[in-house]
């Protein structure tokens, strides 16, 4: 009897093992259905490089074009080169320019036309304020106030950015948050956009912080002390970056006093660079629920060194907060990446189940590549086979 007993007991512990596995094997399956459900799929589309902005015709093919290869996200720039690329009333009262000069853009509302026609064909669309509290050194905005501006600790505020000359509003002036504050604002209450991203210019390069304004500010919260020499200097650093997460707080409380349901986006740089280097805290601002979305700024070409971005520990840990996607490189004038590249960084980023991808930028997705634009059309069409909603945002 003892040895029939052990038997059945044998028997039930097998049952239940393949039980337990059934189980699980469903499980995953299942989370695997779920996550396949929704992805970001996104792009960029800026005024650089670029003709897609400059008539109507070209503004509405490219949408259409984008929606026809099931996209579902644009993310259009507005604010860009010192200007806003929509006709802005906080703008005119800074420094006396309502929208862009370019020829291309006058008389029109490129921002409305987007909106309008990607809501008719089911696509998302959150501007993005891609200068953040950078302005072009020679821009009417930094001419008409040298007090915005932060500087070196030589007392130098420009900052080379490719072959352009730059130079840095300060955001811990009261000046500066109120303007760039008031052009957010405005553009929330404008229009019926579905949210708004800020990026790697949100922020402010480790440099710079040493102006008069920064530095009594310094000086009156921590008596005794000065800003160091060294810029890089621990504390230093974390004063700084506090400060930036402060104001953040502030602008993700006032666009979601306006608008709820608006999606606060981030397009940063790997955490390891941001705050070092730009003095931009992003996973504080993720942990304190100032941002809804995350679209990290992943341009690598080496496929190792893009996976290795993929899998640090505050990716990881994001992630699982909130929708995270990764920004590919689709390429640079006369410097494309190869389609066959952009497919592997597709897979890598499905194989870790994340939100999902946005490409910058619109244009290098057929141009100024070695393969015809006919060919990477084709490619693009495989890469989403079929359409697919976003993740939702919880308010």
């Amino acid at each position: 009897m003892p040895k029939s007993k052990s038997i059945y007991r044998t028997i039930a512990l097998i049952l239940i093992a393949i039980f337990t596995t059934i189980t699980l094997v469903l499980a995953s399956n299942q989370i695997n259905k779920t996550a396949q459900k929704t992805e970001i799929r996104g792009v960029w589309i800026t005024n650089i490089d670029s003709d897609v902005l400059f008539s109507s015709t070209a503004t509405k093919t490219a949408v259409n074009r984008l929606a026809q290869l099931n996209f579902n996200t644009l993310y259009p720039t507005v604010w860009q080169g010192g200007y806003t690329l929509y006709p802005s009333q906080v703008a005119q009262e800074a420094f006396g320019k309502s929208l862009d000069p370019t020829p291309g853009l006058q008389g029109r509302d490129v921002l409305q036309e987007i909106i309008t026609e990607g809501h008719q064909k089911g696509l998302t669309i959150i501007p993005w304020f891609e200068f953040g509290f950078m302005a072009p050194a020679d821009s009417q905005l930094a001419r008409l106030h040298p007090n915005w501006l932060t500087k070196r600790r030589d007392g130098t505020t420009i900052k080379i950015e490719g072959e352009d000359e730059r130079v840095w509003l300060n955001p811990f002036h009261p000046e500066v948050q109120k303007f760039i504050l008031d052009l957010i604002t405005e553009i929330v209450t404008k229009y019926d956009l579905n949210g708004i991203q800020f990026d790697d210019h949100f922020c402010l390069p480790a440099e710079f912080g040493y102006d008069d304004f920064t530095i009594k500010l310094y000086e009156q919260e921590l008596p005794g002390l000065s800003p160091p020499e060294n810029y890089q200097e621990t504390f230093w650093v974390r004063w700084r970056a506090d400060k930036l997460n402060d104001f953040m707080g502030q602008v993700s409380q006032a666009i979601k006093t306006i608008k709820p349901n608006c999606i606060i986006s981030l397009s940063p740089n790997p955490l390891h660079f941001a705050l070092p280097a730009y003095l931009q805290d992003w996973f504080t601002w993720e942990r304190e629920n100032y941002i809804d979305e995350i679209v990290l700024q992943v341009y690598r070409s080496n496929i190792q060194r893009f996976t290795n971005e993929l899998e640090r520990t505050e990716v990881e840990l994001a992630k699982n907060n909130l929708p995270f996607a990764i920004g590919i490189l689709t390429g640079l004038k006369n410097n494309s990446t190869p389609m066959d590249a952009i497919e592997e960084q597709v897979e890598s980023v499905r194989k870790r189940n994340f939100a999902g991808v946005s490409f910058f930028f619109y244009e290098s997705l057929w141009r100024w590549s070695k393969e015809s634009e006919e060919s990477r059309n084709i490619a693009w069409e495989q890469i989403f086979k079929t359409t697919m909603p976003r993740p939702k945002i919880s308010s």
